[in-house]
């Protein structure tokens, strides 16, 4: 409410809820509104880098297998932020967002298969030939 009780408020907002009974107090209200930041977030960083939305599939297993990789991979990236592993190999800045994390996490996967390659050139080369391409 803009104001001190329904009666003098020109604009109330609601909120509905399966919560019952003493517990829904506005201190209650608060801290869980305040909790929404942090799914919407996860959501948009979800669909936007790893491809929560980008599924073909329309089984149910199917997509909750899906989910779970994502769900997986996020918290993989988190927890990598929150610990900085990524930031003492592969970064030289701190690491602050989802977006530069996940790009650490990249190089690694890129320095690593590089890495490996090298080491690997002529199995590589034979791989992709039964598949029939070419490797320069």
């Amino acid at each position: 409410m803009n104001a001190s009780s329904p009666e003098s408020a020109t604009e109330i907002d609601y909120l509905i809820t399966n919560e019952q009974g003493e517990r829904v107090t506005g201190e209650w209200i608060v801290k869980t509104f305040s909790k929404r930041n942090y799914i919407e977030k996860f959501y948009r960083e979800a669909k936007g880098w790893l491809g929560l939305k980008e599924y073909q599939m329309r089984k149910k297993e199917s997509l909750i297998r899906h989910f779970i990789l994502v769900f997986t991979a996020y918290t993989f990236i988190i927890y990598q932020q929150l610990m900085g592993g990524l930031r003492k190999r592969y970064a030289n800045k701190s690491l602050t967002t989802f977006a530069e994390t996940l790009e650490a996490f990249l190089t690694g996967i890129s320095y690593n298969f590089f890495c490996w390659l090298q080491n690997n050139r002529d199995f590589f080369v034979a791989h992709k030939a039964e598949r029939g391409f070419v490797w320069g």
